[in-house]
């Protein structure tokens, strides 16, 4: 998988070519496709892209890689099977696993011929993909052998048609002797398709492509209807705005595809721009993504805010902070700079040399690290969005000029944003209107009507802030807001991020308490007996003591309503969505009474 290094180290032009733009009744200007479907979509990456690698995986060997030409050959097979096995328009179909060729592979035959995908994170218990795959009334699940208990006793009891992701082979049953990862069956991607049939069910932009069901951050899941035009739209506008790419461009995916972020931007937008996408085909342990960005080398990446401010505390903190000589030269403003252009290029180089979009979304960034890649003109990029907005609404490309500090970026193009019951300064619920907006939740009218305003504005639930150039910032969310004693607006998010700066600190939850605010510390318990060179029976009463220096130094930079009234030390790991945010609901003072 490596990549000849360039005799001259020229910087690469990330950009798009000429865009067809086509002009449309709604205002919408098409770019790159003739029509908002999954099938006007694959009809447009092969006639541009045809015999050029789309996909790949980290490990694999050199030859062994899907085209975009065998990207649509196998999509139309499994599109045929579909239709002759009985499904229509509308029928569901579950897709279970981790991120694979394969998995896009299917995606794009379900939707070709208007099925629905219902994408489930497979980190999803086995309660909940059932749940996931009574309600949505799936027909059909493709899964991979690591996730197939979660789904076997549901799926063969319900008669779905159960298809093994490892090679899209349909499995009717488990002979005696065998088992799921080698049972017999017969081959989708392999069956031969048949253009007629297919053209017996053509999708409409309008028709429902995907069905998610969100974990969230407050509880119980609910299902997106996403549509084709939805996704597309959102990806197809996005094109030269933030990833701008050019046909061979590397593009390195680490999160899951069942994740609307990962799908859209990675995946539905670069691949509309002829990039090859290499699949980390492992879990993101530092080791193994060290060594993709050596072999790999690629240009682009999105992750999560947990991956680069990961990377900032054990590779950039320690360097400014513990040697000395380069603490003195970074405090000085005259000297700064030098210091942050050597840590930039170093940073760069440990990602393979080639980094020119590495894309942050799905939670909050922390605002020191944030600080850091801003003054060190790294090229990051920013993205505020939903599963509900496709998910982009906001966010800024990897060009310095585009970035504002403390702010997210623009709303994309087409999208039209207002903040509801603002407060005096300005703070408001974010609402966004626009055609990357889902049509609304399933079979859930009632919560339809909650997150909708009467003129069509989907309210998100966060807290935000516009200045007058029209850039977001985010500020919270609404139901993480806090009141304080005299009805003051405390946003716990801005607490924590002067908590997880402190030395040794991992991370941090701030919730009400009974006697004001609890802040749940998870301190580096390891990293503080190596420091300060005690054994591992003391270090926990080290750290309790730790705490209390830390409320004090904390509560000196808040004001008086927002200081925190107890601190706990946090010894489990936090339990994370799928996008790595805290799941603060688990973690309430009251729900913990109630336990």
């Amino acid at each position: 998988m490596s990549a000849k290094k360039n005799k001259k180290k020229k910087p690469i032009v990330i950009k798009t070519s000429a865009c067809r733009k086509i002009k449309r009744s709604d205002g919408l200007k098409m770019k790159w496709v003739q029509e908002y479907t999954f099938r006007g979509f694959l009809e447009a990456i092969t006639s541009r892209f045809g015999n050029l690698k789309a996909y790949s995986i980290f490990g694999d060997e050199e030859d062994k890689f899907i085209s975009y030409n065998r990207l649509k050959w196998g999509a139309e097979n499994i599109s045929t099977y579909l239709l002759e096995k009985g499904f229509a328009k509308g029928d569901r179909v579950a897709i279970v696993g981790e991120s694979c060729p394969f998995w896009m592979m299917m995606y794009l035959g379900i939707t070709y011929v208007g099925c629905v995908a219902v994408p489930i994170l497979p980190d999803f218990s086995q309660r909940e993909m059932e749940g996931i795959l009574k309600e949505s009334g799936a027909k059909a699940v493709c899964v991979n052998v690591k996730h197939f208990k979660k789904v076997e006793k549901y799926a063969y009891s319900n008669n779905l048609m159960v298809v093994r992701m490892e090679d899209l082979t349909q499995i009717p049953s488990i002979p005696e002797g065998f088992t799921f990862e080698n049972a017999p069956g017969i081959s989708l991607k392999e069956h031969s398709h048949n253009y007629t049939l297919i053209n017996t069910s053509v999708p409409s932009e309008d028709d429902m492509a995907s069905l998610i069901f969100t974990s969230g951050t407050t509880g119980s899941s609910k299902g997106v209807i996403l549509t084709h035009k939805n996704l597309l739209v959102c990806a197809d506008e996005s094109s030269d705005t933030y990833v701008k790419v050019k046909k061979g461009v590397r593009v390195l995916s680490i999160l899951p595809m069942s994740h609307c972020y990962e799908f859209t931007i990675t995946h539905l937008l670069c691949l509309l721009q002829g990039a090859e996408i290499v699949f980390l085909g492992k879990p993101p342990a530092t080791t193994i993504l060290m060594r993709a960005f050596k072999e790999v080398r690629p240009h682009v990446i999105l992750t999560v805010p947990l991956l680069i401010e990961k990377i900032y505390k054990a590779a950039v903190l320690p360097t400014l902070r513990d040697n000395p000589k380069i603490a003195k030269l970074y405090k000085n403003p005259l000297t700064k700079w030098i210091v942050l252009k050597t840590v930039k290029t170093k940073l760069i180089s440990t990602m393979g040399g080639c980094i020119r979009f590495f894309g942050i979304g799905g939670a909050p960034l922390d605002e020191t690290v944030w600080d850091f890649l801003y003054s060190c003109h790294f090229p990051y990029a920013l993205g505020y969005g939903l599963t509900e907005t496709s998910p982009l609404i906001a966010g800024c490309g990897p060009k310095h000029k585009m970035h504002k500090k403390g702010y997210i970026g623009k709303p994309v193009k087409h999208d039209h944003v207002i903040l509801l019951n603002k407060n005096e300064d300005g703070v408001g619920e974010i609402a966004v209107k626009g055609p990357n907006v889902m049509t609304g939740y399933y079979n859930n009218e009632e919560l339809n009507k909650e997150v909708f305003t009467e003129d069509g504005y989907f309210k998100t639930g966060d807290l935000g802030y516009l200045d007058k150039h029209g850039y977001l910032s985010i500020r919270g969310r609404v139901k993480t807001m806090i009141l304080g004693p005299a009805g003051e607006n405390i946003y716990p998010e801005s607490i924590e991020s002067l908590i997880n700066n402190m030395e040794f600190v991992q991370e941090s939850l701030v919730v009400p308490g009974d006697g004001g605010l609890v802040a749940l510390i998870k301190i580096d318990l390891e990293a503080m007996q190596e420091k300060l060179k005690i054994s591992a029976t003391d270090v926990k009463d080290e750290a309790e003591k730790y705490l209390v220096k830390l409320k004090k130094s904390v509560n000196e930079q808040l004001s008086s309503f927002s200081k925190i009234a107890d601190t706990e030390l946090q010894e489990k790991d936090f339990e994370r969505t799928p996008t790595q945010k805290i799941k603060r609901f688990l973690y309430s003072r009251k729900k913990k009474e109630e336990k």
